[in-house]
């Protein structure tokens, strides 16, 4: 028997390696990233207090003032503390290694984020998956059933949700965090909070069971990979326990440290791009053969209608024509049965907005 047979597990080797495509000479809009860098003068500063690190020591793994300024700056209430990662993915896999208990089970509405499913399936961990109404709305009684069923040890919430850009009706997670009560943990992801300004962090004090789950990657900060968690002490203390000792680089650190305190800059720019998501938004709704969904965060999700509702091109073939014209956008039509035909475009610059719009265009034509 060959060795790969023999070492590693069967559902690892039929899983797929994450793709992420090259992007050198591309109009980069697949990823939701900000388009916008620090001003050269924050960049010049930010340079020097890198320069200054000491690379040659370990982080010191409290991460005490890092922490403290997440807290200060992003939100979290008073009293309330928070677990790092090494962006949002290292925190959902922690959470799926605490909770792996035999027969526990995550439960997600779909489509959503892939890594709920794939943290749970390496961690051993069964994942439920409920569909979104057609609208992309959360299917509340659905929801509620599947909680009755499974009881699940983790359910993710994003708020808003990717890849729809929905934000749930807040009164309906309401009703599932009371639901699962305390027979599981309820993890609202807030990694779009910058462009939906709403956020459940004011109501951790209310349900001991719910976790807010942040990343400063969508703020701007995509490339030092930090994301933050906060809930009750109790909860806290048992995913602190599965997080490695030195997770945060001490370059990551730096950087964070020095960016929270210009998150005025931040702030502009995430209001840069929420205006430029309405423009484009309608924009994209005006096109023949194209419908824009409603969205909260910083990409636009478009279904395209193509030649069986009579008009000229398919998703696949916009994307294809896209990809040709040296633009990347996400065909998340095969991630799920309700995203058929559907396209997932970062809201990005005016002007490299502008050169999408002129392009699909083109494509759809």
């Amino acid at each position: 028997m060959p060795l790969i047979d023999t070492i590693i597990r069967p559902d690892i080797r039929a899983m797929s390696v994450y793709h992420v495509p090259d992007s050198t000479g591309f109009l980069k809009l697949d990823a939701m990233e900000n388009p916008y860098t620090l001003p050269d003068e924050l960049r010049a500063e930010l340079g020097q207090r890198l320069a200054d690190v000491a690379m040659n020591r370990y982080p010191v793994p409290s991460y005490t003032a890092l922490k403290a300024s997440i807290c200060r700056h992003l939100g979290v209430p008073a009293g309330f503390d928070v677990v790092l990662g090494n962006g949002s993915d290292e925190l959902i896999a922690m959470v799926s290694v605490a909770c792996a208990q035999p027969g526990a089970k995550v439960l997600a509405p779909v489509p959503g984020f892939v890594m709920y499913a794939v943290s749970a399936q390496l961690a051993g961990l069964e994942f439920v998956g409920v569909p979104l109404a057609a609208d992309f709305s959360l299917d509340l009684p659905a929801m509620l059933a599947a909680i009755a069923l499974y009881r699940p040890a983790v359910t993710y919430l994003a708020y808003p949700n990717n890849p729809t850009g929905a934000l749930f009706d807040a009164d309906a997670m309401v009703q599932i965090i009371r639901a699962v009560g305390d027979t599981g943990v309820v993890i609202v992801d807030e990694a779009y909070q910058p462009f939906a300004q709403a956020t459940f962090m004011p109501r951790l004090a209310e349900f001991p069971n719910l976790v807010v789950m942040r990343t400063v990657s969508k703020l701007g900060l995509a490339g030092i990979r930090l994301g933050y968690m906060t809930g009750s002490a109790a909860l806290m203390t048992e995913f602190e326990k599965v997080r490695p000792p030195y997770n945060i680089n001490v370059l990551t650190q730096c950087a964070a440290e020095f960016v929270l305190e210009h998150c005025d800059v931040l702030d502009a720019q995430a209001a840069l791009l929420r205006a430029e998501r309405t423009r484009v938004a309608a924009a994209l709704d005006a096109l023949p053969g194209v419908v824009a969904f409603p969205s909260d965060a910083n990409f636009i999700l478009v279904r395209v209608l193509g030649r069986g509702q009579g008009h000229g091109q398919s998703a696949n073939d916009v994307s294809a024509n896209l990809l040709d014209r040296k633009i990347l956008i996400k065909n998340v039509g095969k991630m799920h049965g309700l995203l058929h035909d559907c396209l997932r475009i970062t809201v990005s610059t005016p002007q490299e907005n502008d050169l999408l719009l002129e392009a699909l265009a083109a494509a759809l034509s």
